[in-house]
């Protein structure tokens, strides 16, 4: 400034030659110049400048114009707040101080809000009368934005603990930016949809029209007010020309200026993952300079903060209510039980029932306390072990004394014991789960009481079929002694008679049913007394081929054909007599049960699974109705009666096998064929 001095035109300006100065002045010009703190002086009532280089920020682009020039000239934007001070001193007056004075300073093309601390003081001449004013300056714009934003930051940090909601938090968060309304002449927050195509408006501050303010914003269609989408895809801060300020909230100055907004990702804290928008209106009377441009984005990482936290504790409180709703709902008995003396901290109404007791009679009491008829019944030392060992019990049908409704009565519990552990990891209580299944053990028991009373019924009946039906041999016998004698006795002519040999016929077929069902009775019984005998290891195939030689002349008269794929290295562990008989019985079905139409085809097999070893026989006789497979293993049911049977070989097959842990299946059509399959226990 001092070169700039130097080369002023003096002359020509109404001060004159630097040498004409009274000595006051270049005193005054000596001593800003050599500060390095802002100073000027403004000399004689027209107030012509004089500053050194440290005052040059403040003059901006008035500088170099402003040495020399009028005050009241350079400075008219300020004039309506600062005349009226400076006349006053210039009358005689005190000196003026002011601290964080707000002006509104067009120094960079634009009204500038700027913030100062200064003094005026008149500046005398030689004959020590006030002709002009001194000023030390001080530039506190930086320090009151970062004051009023650091105010900002920490109001909208502490959103968290006021709310509670998602649409709170967002709407509370704009509030406390319009109080900021200097840096924020508004604020909208947007969130978005699961499918990152639209935003749902959740928060609104300051006057601003619904044109720029849509409750919903489609991120995939155009004419959006805002750039959401590039927000998005960028994740980064978008800038836009919106309104002309009288739509909105406005400071002092040109209404018809336009004003900016930049628009914000909200980011979830960690994830890098875009939830939402900040929309936030930038100051016209600002430079948006980095630090502004680093506030905004402080903002809203703590709405992406606050939004992530109360989206959390939403998601927690849904969940607590969900649990809550399952504890009530449960339909088996839960209770927490804390502490060594195993305070009942919480009792569904399903352990509730089970104890016979009301919540409030049993709730933050002990154990011992709320259910005293358990103190001996050793409870108590299950819930100590529980608690001492972090071991969890778990007993079965477990019996137990209770009063429910006034009166002792037996139950039987299924319950869990687990231990309950605090966020450090100590044991601090027990989570106790039980289901009253009383119903079912009585159930259980009656059935099985019945069983019993069944099995020796049974076991009766079959000492009696078993006692009949030898006792029945020897009438049979007796009778067969006695016909054999008659027809030995009666005379040739009488025996070829009509009338006598049709009696003699009927008597000797009906002899011969009656012994057959004897035999049969026998047989059944013979399963269930001998059902263990003689087991041991038997080769299927052996017992097949020895059977079929048995069947080898009906098989021969019939032209039927044998197809055997037998794996001579299967064994099972069976009774031989009742393997033998298992195979007897359906290789004569399948010759029993052969088609007129076709000649007979076997197929028999043996093969092997990782549970069981399988004998199959499969035959194209005439086939069963599927429809009445409940009646083909029963004893005494036929479902073909063209043929002589007494309705018991299949029965008698399903006893052995099944007696001995295995089963038998059957597949059939009637008029192609039957396949029946034993399969054997491993």
């Amino acid at each position: 400034m001092g070169q700039l001095m130097r080369s002023f035109d003096w002359e020509n300006h109404p001060l004159g030659s630097p040498q004409k100065w009274p000595e006051s002045l270049k005193t005054n010009i000596r001593l800003l110049l050599n500060s390095s703190f802002p100073m000027f002086i403004w000399w004689t009532n027209d107030l012509y400048m004089f500053h050194n280089d440290a005052y040059l920020p403040a003059l901006g682009n008035k500088h170099p114009k402003a040495l020399g020039a009028s005050a009241r000239e350079m400075w008219r934007e300020i004039w309506g707040d600062l005349g009226k001070v400076v006349d006053g001193i210039l009358e005689g007056g005190t000196p003026f101080y002011a601290e964080a004075l707000m002006l509104m300073l067009e120094r960079k093309g634009f009204a500038e809000e700027t913030y100062w601390t200064f003094s005026y003081s008149p500046a005398f001449d030689s004959n020590g009368a006030v002709n002009g004013i001194f000023c030390a300056c001080h530039e506190v714009t930086s320090t009151v934005l970062s004051e009023r934003r650091l105010k900002t930051l920490k109001e909208i940090s502490e959103v968290y603990t006021q709310i509670h909601t998602m649409k709170q938090a967002s709407q509370f968060s704009c509030d406390i930016l319009l109080r900021n309304s200097k840096d924020l002449p508004f604020s909208l927050v947007y969130l978005l949809n699961n499918t990152a195509t639209s935003a749902t408006r959740i928060g609104m501050a300051g006057c601003i029209t619904e044109a720029y303010a849509p409750q919903t914003l489609s991120l995939t269609k155009p004419g959006a007010p805002w750039p959401l989408a590039e927000a998005l895809s960028s994740k980064t801060m978008q800038l836009v020309d919106c309104a002309p300020l009288h739509l909105l909230a406005t400071q002092e100055g040109n209404s018809e200026k336009l004003i900016q907004a930049a628009v914000l990702p909200i980011i979830r804290p960690g994830q890098n993952q875009v939830i939402g928008f900040l929309v936030a209106g930038i100051s016209p009377w600002l430079e948006f300079d980095n630090k502004y441009k680093g506030f905004l984005t402080l903002i809203a990482n703590h709405i992406g903060t606050t939004v992530t936290s109360v989206q959390a504790r939403e998601e927690l409180a849904r969940q607590q209510a969900y649990l809550q709703e399952v504890f009530l709902q449960a339909p088996v008995g839960i209770c927490i039980l804390r502490g060594p003396q195993h305070i009942i901290d919480l009792a569904n109404p399903g352990v509730c029932e089970i104890w016979g007791r009301k919540p409030v009679e049993v709730l933050h009491k002990p154990v011992i306390e709320a259910l005293p008829e358990v103190a001996e019944q050793g409870i108590i030392e299950l819930l100590d072990k529980v608690v001492n060992t972090g071991e969890p019990f778990v007993a079965t049908e477990l019996p137990l004394q209770l009063e429910r409704n006034g009166k002792m009565e037996k139950v039987y519990l299924n319950f869990l014991y687990h231990p309950m552990y605090d966020p450090q990891g100590f044991i601090a209580g027990v989570i106790a789960v039980a289901i009253d299944i009383s119903e079912q053990v009585k159930y259980r028991q009656s059935v099985e009481e019945l069983n019993n009373e069944l099995m020796a019924t049974n076991a009766d009946l079959d000492n009696f079929v078993y006692s009949a039906s030898h006792d029945l041999k020897a009438p049979i016998s007796n009778i067969e002694g006695l016909m054999e004698a008659l027809l030995e006795y009666l005379p040739e002519e009488t025996l070829n008679s009509a009338p006598v040999k049709r009696i003699t016929d009927y008597i000797l077929n009906s002899l011969n049913r009656f012994k057959r069902a004897v035999t049969d009775l026998t047989d059944v019984t013979r399963i269930q007394r001998q059902a263990g005998d003689d087991v041991g290891s038997i080769r299927l195939s052996e017992v097949v081929n020895e059977v079929l030689l048995d069947f080898d002349m009906q098989l021969q008269e019939t032209n039927a054909t044998v197809e055997k794929n037998l794996d001579d290295t299967l064994t099972v562990h069976f009774s031989g007599k009742n393997i033998r008989s298992v195979v007897y019985n359906l290789i004569s079905n399948a010759i029993k049960y052969r088609s007129p139409d076709r000649q007979l085809h076997l197929r028999i097999t043996t093969i092997k699974t990782p549970q069981h070893t399988v004998f199959s026989v499969q035959d194209n006789g005439l086939g069963l109705n599927m429809q009445k497979e409940n009646k083909i293993f029963s004893m005494f049911k036929r479902l073909h009666d063209h043929v002589e049977g007494s309705g018991v070989g299949l029965y008698i097959v399903k006893r052995i096998v099944e007696n001995a842990g295995g089963s038998i299946k059957v597949e059939s059509e009637e008029g192609v064929g039957s396949t029946f399959s034993v399969y054997f226990r491993q």
